[in-house]
């Protein structure tokens, strides 16, 4: 006789596949509040209203219809009014409301950026983007997705080694860690202008740093070394603050 696990896990994956979405599943394994947003894509929809509150310990399901394309992000140091929604974040901030409602996160963020199929593939494609900056360690996983598989993560917290010209204080606490091209504004570390091409715009001292610290995670605009994540799953969790 089957489990009541087996039979749940088994109605899941019917559910997924049967209504050709896929499910996200977002975790804060933090210490503290984190403050999920996330954004479709030009002609995509933004489920929960683009933002939504996740105490520590806590997760949330997130069904995404079939050829879904965004992203997600972390925010912190929240505080919203309870009755208007608005308020501001410490990082990530999206117009100083808690549902982003279409509105992206104020850089520096640690993005999560997918596309789970397109009308010419079903392959998912997804990646941890540090091109915005850091601000909180994130991962992105695949649940039964088989083989060949990978995680998009950055786990480190790069706000204790980030470079003095790139750090991001909140009263008096290191919160984020900007990316060069947010920091100088300079075609050559924007991947834009002269250099808006991988010819010409090659890794410098800053997304090396990224890159050894978070070697899964994308570190500057045309870094697809090991940043780009190909899979067909039925789930994903995204976790915040991942174990290491």
């Amino acid at each position: 006789m089957p489990t009541s696990s087996s039979l749940l896990f088994l109605l899941l994956f019917i559910s997924v596949f049967s209504t050709g979405g896929t499910q996200l599943i977002i975790v804060n394994n933090c210490q503290d509040t984190v403050w999920p947003g996330i954004l479709g894509t030009t002609g995509h929809p933004t489920p929960k209203e683009g933002g939504f509150r996740l105490c520590s310990g806590e997760e949330v399901v997130i069904d995404l219809p079939d050829q879904w394309s965004g992203r997600v992000w972390g925010r912190q140091g929240c505080c919203f009014d309870q009755t208007t929604g608005k308020g501001s974040c410490q990082t990530g901030d999206c117009a100083g409301l808690l549902n982003c409602r279409g509105t992206g996160g104020l850089p520096p963020a640690t993005l999560v950026e997918m596309t789970l199929g397109t009308p010419k593939s079903v392959l998912h494609y997804y990646d941890v983007s540090l091109v915005d900056g850091f601000n909180l360690p994130v991962s992105m996983r695949p649940i039964g997705g088989g083989v060949g598989c990978g995680v998009a993560a950055c786990e480190a917290n790069l706000n204790v080694c980030c470079p003095s010209g790139l750090v991001v204080r909140r009263q008096g606490k290191v919160v984020g860690c900007k990316s060069a091209c947010l920091a100088t504004k300079a075609d050559r570390y924007c991947c834009t202008g002269d250099y808006a091409s991988p010819k010409n715009c090659k890794p410098t001292i800053f997304s090396h740093l990224f890159k050894a610290i978070c070697p899964r995670a994308y570190s500057y605009a045309y870094d697809e070394s090991t940043g780009l994540n190909t899979c067909r799953a039925p789930r994903y969790v995204i976790t915040f603050c991942p174990p290491k």
